[in-house]
């Protein structure tokens, strides 16, 4: 049996920003330290969920 959760545009942007809070960085220098492979493994799961939240927050335009 799946589980599927339920949430709100405003619910994902909230969870996008409190992570890259958690990581003390800005969007843009995640991305950029993804791209040369220096990130630590928890940053590197949370850029992880951050791109499947902008893939959720694209789909909802």
């Amino acid at each position: 049996m799946s589980t599927v959760i339920r949430k709100t545009r405003e619910e994902l942007e909230r969870q996008r920003k409190e992570l890259l809070e958690s990581v003390h960085m800005s969007y843009t220098e995640l991305r950029d330290r993804a791209a040369v492979y220096s990130l630590s493994m928890n940053e590197l799961m949370i850029w992880h969920t951050i791109e499947g939240l902008d893939y959720l927050l694209e789909g909802e335009s």
